[in-house]
């Protein structure tokens, strides 16, 4: 199997939809703090068989469950350090024999989720987090190394809000070979937190490892400006999978909106220089088949 790098240089590749939403739509209950994590722990076979759907509706990359699953996070009920990084290679294998099942072809992507998905708050949609860039990193790290670890192809860092965030996962990264994706999430032009995101495409741009960079959980008309951000500061490949529209009303814990999601915006993004392209939240196979047929 050829490199994920190799295959963004060749063309379009698609990437898997919202496994949350998905795992929701298929009668899960995920309002707990943990939100996916806790089916890792009670019924990975329900993960496995929701990226397999992703896979089988076209999608080449699958993303992991491991967005929520933090140390502190699991401490919280009762779940201790060696069990959680069992769950983080869990969640890897996971993606890899649902890639197996659905005929072997594609690419294993580990979420790396921010530090606001812990808080499990609605933090990742603000940046506020109040923390160093020292911080943060002390942070990211213990988990980062496990799923670097995990035998996945990619390490998925993603939905970051700030650009404190952004300095840490990078500095994390740099000089480990391990090839990773950066996107954050963004609302009117710029991270949740207001700053640049030119600046912090700019940072990404100067890490070997960082085999794309982009955007995900967010307005799909906010993609076509980081998709302009990212291309004034870096030649990288550019990856987006934005949420279906809807709104996360993080108080509620509930969606609200239209959802909207056409085949002429993909190809937009694809025309404008996207090459790595899904869906995050309330995306499912439909919509990647959708997707997948618009890039054929």
């Amino acid at each position: 199997m050829h490199s994920l790098t190799d295959a963004l240089a060749a063309g379009p590749v698609v990437l898997d939809g919202g496994l949350g939403t998905l795992l929701e739509s298929r009668g899960q209950d995920l309002t707990s703090q943990l939100w996916s994590a806790r089916l890792l722990v009670e019924s990975p076979e329900i993960i496995r068989a929701a990226h397999r759907e992703f896979f089988e509706a076209g999608a080449a990359v699958g993303i992991s469950a491991s967005y929520q699953v933090s140390y502190e996070g699991l401490a919280r009920v009762g779940i201790d350090r060696g069990e959680t990084e069992r769950l983080l290679r869990l969640s890897v294998g996971l993606v890899a024999a649902a890639r197996e099942d659905s005929g072997g072809s594609g690419w294993v992507a580990a979420s790396v989720g921010p530090y606001g998905a812990m808080l499990a708050d609605g933090s990742e949609y603000r940046g506020d987090y109040g923390l160093s860039v020292a911080e943060l990193r002390a942070w990211h790290a213990p988990r980062l190394k496990v799923l670097a670890d995990s035998g996945a192809d990619v390490l998925a860092i993603e939905t970051i809000p700030c650009l404190a965030e952004v300095e840490a996962v990078l500095a994390e990264v740099d000089g480990s070979g391990v090839p990773a994706w950066l996107a954050v999430t963004a609302a009117m032009g710029a991270l949740r937190s207001g700053e640049s995101l030119a600046d912090a495409y700019a940072l990404a741009d100067s890490v070997d490892e960082i085999i794309a960079v982009g955007i995900n959980c967010s307005d799909p008309l906010d993609v076509a400006s980081a998709i302009d951000a990212a291309r004034s500061v870096t030649s990288k490949p550019i990856v987006v999978y934005p949420n279906s529209g809807e709104q996360w009303d993080a108080k509620n814990r509930s969606w609200m909106g239209q959802a909207g999601f056409p085949s002429s915006l993909v190809r937009e993004w694809r025309d404008a220089g996207a090459t790595l392209i899904g869906g995050c939240c309330r995306v499912g196979p439909a919509e990647i088949a959708g997707i997948a047929a618009a890039l054929a």
